[in-house]
């Protein structure tokens, strides 16, 4: 029994690659990442990109593992070693950007990035026992399609992928390894006591190839997320399930699971971006008649009729336009059900203001943040916190000005030039802006431009505007800035700014007591802004923080 790995466990997230490529693509180094030096720049340029956070890493193994998940991708050219069959000048220069590779720094959606990972790992290069080729990818959607044709969902829970689809492949046989899960399902399903079930099956599974238990679950962990990153498949529980718009491309994936493609043509063409079934005509306007049927399920007007449908290029546009609408409609869905999950929202402010990695909020669930990803999800989890508010004007993706993936988790953190997010009511809009920094150079970084953001809107907008700077900590400096609220526009208009900074902490106390009370409501925050801005007239920041802080605390005791 062997694993096979889409990454690795330390880059977990495929979808941050495109980070580090981005900053990869924008240095002088490459090519250079290797051998001591190499490995050091590296490492260096991730951490100062902030993809990357740099503790004590003696070895420099930062650099190496970010440059093999690359590699392993195809979006670098990756060391040919001895024994392959040829040589590096046959594929590409070692560690330059590939073709594919800068297909994904130039991905501006999210549907962009998905279509690269899915080249990717559409791609035969894992070696059978049998000494064949397969995708790990195209074999999990292979169960996933098995399943439904038995008449079960098209689902693999946790514990199955961990033991069962991350240790097979094609020659193991597609009907045996579903009836392997299955059975396991079915005496999961049977056991009163699940956790101890699952931890004898772990151990058990452990024992027989001499590893950890925590190694199937690592594993699984890190798989899953990769098999995300092609939008092929989407959380459900702690699992995966197809998602139903791709049933027809993922039936064309599967039609081949083995490979005896020369080696030396599997690289290049993953190093190139791997041809799909919809670069045909044929099948790209197969998948868009399925499409167009899913389409009607979600209640989406939408014509064909005028569209360009001559070339897959083409068709491929129209199919993309489609899921566009799709996913606004299933984030709408998503945006309705938050007040519902105003606790778990709340666990997630908590968890980045106590600047820990993982917190347990259920006997059997427990969240997690990479600290690389922190203040995408600060972003994520105050969107989700006025999702939950609701009686918004805006719609929940206009609100966002980061991206989100299939599973409405963020990929990536707001750009620049722009407010983080903007959440409009009927009577006034909001405007929040948050930041993990907690120096002094917080004001340098922070004050000018939440000011000039809340300023743009205060002109775009005939109803009054009111800003919500967050931070784990409120430098005096910054709060100074704010508390003084002037901005002046390119005609010497002054404006009065309404800002207000508040700590991670308190907004997270103000948000729990909302629905603690029955009051979640968009004037309720109005309220809490307008009796914060009382105080900042009559005192300087020191003052008018300790002043925040005891408005917040009062807020609905009885």
């Amino acid at each position: 029994m062997e694993f096979w790995q889409l990454g690795n466990t330390s880059v977990r997230s495929a979808m941050r690659i495109k980070d580090g490529l981005t900053a990869y693509s924008a240095s002088s180094i490459q090519g250079n990442i290797r051998r001591g030096d190499g490995d050091i720049a590296f490492r260096r340029l991730l951490g100062q990109c902030g993809v990357v956070s740099l503790g004590e890493d003696a070895t420099h193994s930062v650099g190496r593992k970010w440059r093999s998940a690359m590699g392993k991708l195809g979006f670098i050219y990756p060391e040919i070693k001895r024994g392959m069959g040829f040589v590096q000048t046959d594929l590409g220069q070692l560690d330059m950007i590939t073709p594919a590779g800068w297909n994904l720094v130039r991905a501006e959606t999210v549907a962009a990035m998905q279509e690269c990972y899915l080249r990717s790992m559409v791609t035969p290069l894992f070696l059978t026992d049998d000494e064949q080729m397969f995708s790990p990818l195209c074999w999990t959607l292979a169960i996933l399609l098995e399943l439904e044709n038995r008449g079960e969902e098209a689902f693999i829970n946790f514990i199955e992928m961990a033991l069962i689809v991350q240790t097979t492949t094609p020659v193991d046989g597609l009907s045996d390894t579903v009836d392997r899960i299955l059975d396991l399902r079915s005496k999961r399903n049977s056991s009163n006591w699940k956790r101890v079930f699952d931890r004898n099956e772990y151990d058990h599974a452990a024992e027989k190839i001499g590893k950890v238990a925590s190694t199937f679950r690592d594993y699984a962990d890190m798989n899953m997320r990769y098999l995300k990153a092609t939008g092929m498949v989407q959380s459900k529980g702690k699992g995966i399930a197809l998602i139903p718009e791709k049933r027809t491309l993922a039936v064309e994936l599967t039609k081949e699971l083995l490979s005896r493609k020369p080696l030396l043509e599997l690289y290049c063409s993953l190093c190139n971006g791997t041809p799909l079934p919809t670069d045909n005509a044929a099948i790209a306007n197969q998948v868009l008649s399925d499409l167009l049927i899913q389409m009607q399920q979600y209640g989406i007007a939408y014509s064909t009729v005028g569209k360009d449908l001559d070339t897959p290029a083409h068709i491929n546009q129209v199919r993309y336009e489609i899921e566009e609408l799709i996913a606004e409609k299933k984030e709408e869905a998503y945006a309705a059900q938050q007040a519902n999950q105003w606790q778990e929202i709340a666990a997630y402010m908590d968890l980045i203001a106590s600047r820990k990695e993982r917190m347990r909020i259920s006997e059997d669930e427990e969240i997690r943040i990479p600290k690389t990803e922190a203040p995408a999800y600060l972003e994520w989890s105050l969107w989700r916190a006025f999702l939950a508010i609701d009686t918004l004007a805006n719609k929940p993706y206009e609100v966002r000005r980061f991206k989100i993936d299939q599973d409405f988790m963020p990929v990536s953190t707001a750009p620049g030039n722009g407010p983080d997010l903007v959440a409009e009511f009927d009577d006034y809009v909001v405007v929040i802006e948050v930041t993990l920094s907690e120096s002094s150079r917080q004001e340098a970084m922070e004050g000018e431009p939440v000011r000039r953001h809340v300023a743009d809107l205060m002109q775009q907008y005939n109803k009054p505007v009111y800003g919500l700077f967050i931070a784990n900590r409120i430098d005096s400096n910054t709060a100074e800035t704010f508390r003084i609220g002037v901005w002046y526009t390119k005609a010497d208009q002054k404006l009065d700014l309404h800002i207000v900074p508040f700590t991670l902490a308190q907004f997270s106390s103000f948000f729990r007591a909302l629905f603690a009370f029955g009051c979640a409501t968009p004037q309720a925050v109005v309220n809490l802004i307008s009796e914060c801005e009382k105080y900042r007239y009559e005192c300087e920041a020191p003052a008018w923080k300790a002043a925040i802080s005891q408005v917040v605390s009062s807020q609905y005791k009885n």
